[in-house]
């Protein structure tokens, strides 16, 4: 999901880099200028000058910040929960992300109601600059051997910071149905963050 939106942000700062660049191009002949005793000429620019201008735009446009990378759920999933977390106001960026990163560590490895909800634990994949993605297995014994099998079913909770708050989404990677697991995950973290003045 995120290779998709990376290489579709990359393809468009190529499309506008190629159009500038024509642009750079076209640029190359000749434009107005006035000399100095007020009579108008013509002078040349240079093709360095032109794409060097033009690059800069491209950087200017390379620059500009990506939109928040996680996507929303499919209409109607019942495997897939969204969410978004904000901190008290009073909180710095680095507070946040620990509380946050504090919060996730709290959730129990066993899982919850004796391990019919994450029942195999769980992983972090990823933990940067307050940007964080588990991995959770659910589904052990009989359901894994009947429908997915014998493996246990796999989640994916990322999580990034928008701004002052934090988006959230859990989802399951296979099947049509999560059984709710996910949107029990979400509580049982969100419930630890309420406790810390967070809104949910």
């Amino acid at each position: 999901k995120h290779r998709g939106l990376f290489l579709v942000q990359h393809s468009m700062k190529a499309i506008v880099g190629c159009l500038l660049l024509c642009a750079a191009e076209a640029c190359a002949f000749l434009a107005p200028s006035f000399s100095t005793r007020g009579t108008s000429s013509l002078e040349m620019i240079s093709r360095r000058d032109a794409v060097i201008s033009a690059s800069s735009l491209v950087a200017s446009v390379a620059s500009v910040p990506a939109a928040n990378a996680i996507s929303a759920c499919p209409p109607n999933s019942n495997n897939c929960v969204r969410a978004s977390w904000s901190p008290p106001s009073s909180t710095s960026a680095s507070d946040a992300a620990n509380e946050l990163r504090d919060a996730l560590n709290s959730y129990p490895q066993g899982g919850q109601e004796g391990g019919k909800v994450d029942g195999g634990g769980y992983s972090f994949v990823s933990d940067k600059d307050g940007n964080f993605v588990l991995e959770y297995k659910s589904g052990l014994g009989f359901f894994a051997k009947a429908f997915n099998g014998g493996k246990p079913f796999v989640d994916d909770l990322v999580i990034e910071p928008n701004g002052s708050a934090f988006e959230v989404r859990s989802s399951s990677r296979v099947g049509d149905s999560d059984l709710g697991v996910n949107g029990k995950r979400l509580a049982y973290i969100g419930n630890i963050l309420k406790e810390k003045g967070w809104s949910i």
